[in-house]
């Protein structure tokens, strides 16, 4: 990145001592901290938004600056909410200056930019959470580190502010810019009913799908505003405004490839799981008689069942994996392990399966093909 980093699991116990972090903090280096969570254990949370800032703050030099980036709308009754007032509140003991930043746009995406990349680029109809008219106010990555570094210059523990860009659009406006900005034409607004959007919400954080979440879509549902008045009085910048940032390069065709494939990163893993999944039924359920006469080899019958049953057990593990999003690079190399060992096995035992009229084992080319695309898609960083 062209400036010396340091690794750090904020869930690691190690993190949460001012001597890990002491010797990093030599010469009053300022102390900016950006961590946080959606969507967690409270273990999880606890961990990046008390115990970890915790002890980076008391790591620092007498004098150093310290700043939290939080978010706006943490009044909410939702486990995020609750957990950034928690971080909050260590901040505020330690001295440090708190932002509250609303809707962070940059040139890339992730997260919850991703999504609304997602939802613009939908064909047909752009869907909203509840009339699509909640309010917005974007600020560009640059933006922010710009005002974040003017921070670090006001007194220790200056207060807290929230931070936007001068600009006010709504939910279906903001998803009407994104789609402009990736030359598709317009689409018709859907609106999501808050219960349908919650339920949404609910599936997602069931199946772990990222951004689609209940606390996302209670953010969504009461807008991303921030006040940056207040603190604009006091510093000599001036954000600029989404619709200048937004439209100030091109597109580009991985814009246009993420956008798509967002989505249907998720919808690839689901199906994944219900392959799995079914195959494991059919090895447990299956009775013998029905496919032991598929393999037709010298192997003993005992054996064949053994050999289906137990493929059945692997198979529902990893079933089980692929729907909680359990390590994804491990469950991909899992999956090309077992779809390797059943086209080996039962190219010994029944050559003759590739010759079905339907594919047989051809089909385990196009899967490996799906599992390979997956974890590519998985692998955000």
């Amino acid at each position: 990145m062209g400036f010396a980093t340091l690794r750090a699991d904020l869930a690691d116990t190690a993190t949460h001592e001012p001597g890990f972090w002491a010797p990093h903090l030599a010469g009053g280096r300022a102390v900016v901290n950006a961590a946080g969570l959606l969507t967690g254990s409270d273990a999880a949370f606890a961990a990046v938004h008390e115990a970890a800032p915790r002890a980076v703050y008391a790591a620092r030099a007498p004098g150093a600056p310290a700043l939290l980036i939080s978010a706006v709308g943490i009044e909410a009754d939702t486990r995020f909410a609750r957990w950034r007032r928690r971080g909050e509140a260590v901040a505020r003991d330690a001295g440090a200056t708190i932002l509250r930043p609303g809707l962070v746009m940059a040139d890339t995406s992730y997260g919850g930019t991703s999504l609304a990349r997602a939802l613009a680029a939908l064909p047909l109809v752009t869907p909203v959470v509840g009339n699509g008219r909640q309010v917005f106010n974007p600020i560009h990555a640059e933006d922010l580190a710009a005002v974040v570094a003017v921070c670090l210059d006001l007194p220790p523990g200056a207060g807290t502010y929230d931070i936007g860009g001068p600009e006010r659009i709504t939910q279906a406006g903001l998803l009407a810019l994104l789609r402009s900005w990736l030359g598709l034409p317009p689409a018709r607004v859907l609106c999501l009913p808050l219960p349908a959007a919650r339920a949404l919400g609910a599936l997602g954080d069931a199946l772990r799908l990222g951004p689609v979440s209940r606390t996302a879509v209670a953010q969504l549902a009461q807008g991303v505003e921030a006040e940056e008045a207040p603190l604009l009085h006091r510093i000599a910048l001036h954000p600029r405004p989404v619709s200048d940032f937004a439209m100030r390069r091109p597109a580009g065709t991985q814009d246009l490839w993420h956008a798509r494939l967002y989505l249907l990163r998720p919808l690839v893993r689901l199906v994944l799981a219900l392959l799995w999944l079914a195959s494991g039924l059919l090895g447990l359920l299956l009775p013998a008689d029905t496919f032991l006469p598929i393999t037709d080899s010298a192997l003993p019958d005992a054996a064949a069942i053994a050999l289906a049953r137990l493929g059945g057990l692997a198979d529902l593990v990893l079933a089980g994996a692929l729907i909680r999003n359990w390590r994804p690079r491990l469950t991909g190399l899992m999956q090309i392990g077992l779809v390797g060992a059943y086209t080996l096995a039962f190219t010994a035992l029944a050559p003759a399966l590739w010759l079905l009229p339907f594919g047989g084992l051809l089909k385990n080319l196009p899967i490996l093909a799906l599992i390979l695309v997956w974890m590519l898609l998985e692998d955000e960083r």
